[in-house]
């Protein structure tokens, strides 16, 4: 069992009065990478401009550094802002591989207290069908609770 309220806890705790999203982005990636050894790549990609995400702090080898959202499933993920659960990649229409070793890939949404969009979170793996509902629904949680502390508009 996944321990996810102690995950959640730590979060809280090191993320308490911090408003900076770049920061909190910097703690999340390294707190959720040593999360769980499924975990290969853990960062976030940020919305830059209208439709582009640009790599964000991250744990693991090299990502991509430019993603449009109309490529991929980090952007899939930004453009519907719905999260994706991707048990096989290669399946996936319009994968990028930033890595040739990623199988299955999760990537939720990042948006502040208003609503904005402020990027996605993208989990990789090198495991085939490695995440779950339940990491999409603890980590969506998560999520919301530490960037909700963030006012940009």
């Amino acid at each position: 069992m996944t321990d996810y309220a102690g995950l959640s806890a730590r979060l809280e705790a090191l993320c308490a009065g911090e408003a900076d999203e770049v920061a909190l982005m910097a703690t999340v990636a390294c707190e959720v990478h040593q999360f769980d050894d499924r975990f290969h790549w853990t960062g976030f990609y940020r919305v830059v401009e209208e439709n582009l995400l640009k790599i964000g702090p991250y744990q693991g080898g090299h990502g991509c550094l430019v993603i449009p959202f109309s490529r991929g499933v980090c952007g899939a993920c930004a453009r519907t802002r719905a999260v994706q659960l991707v048990p096989d990649v290669e399946a996936f229409e319009g994968h990028i591989a930033c890595a040739s070793s990623t199988r299955s890939e999760l990537v939720l949404p990042v948006q502040n207290a208003n609503g904005v969009l402020l990027g996605v979170f993208d989990l990789d793996s090198d495991l085939p069908a490695a995440f779950t509902q339940e990491d999409a629904e603890q980590l969506t949680l998560i999520l919301n609770r530490v960037f909700a502390k963030v006012s940009r508009a």
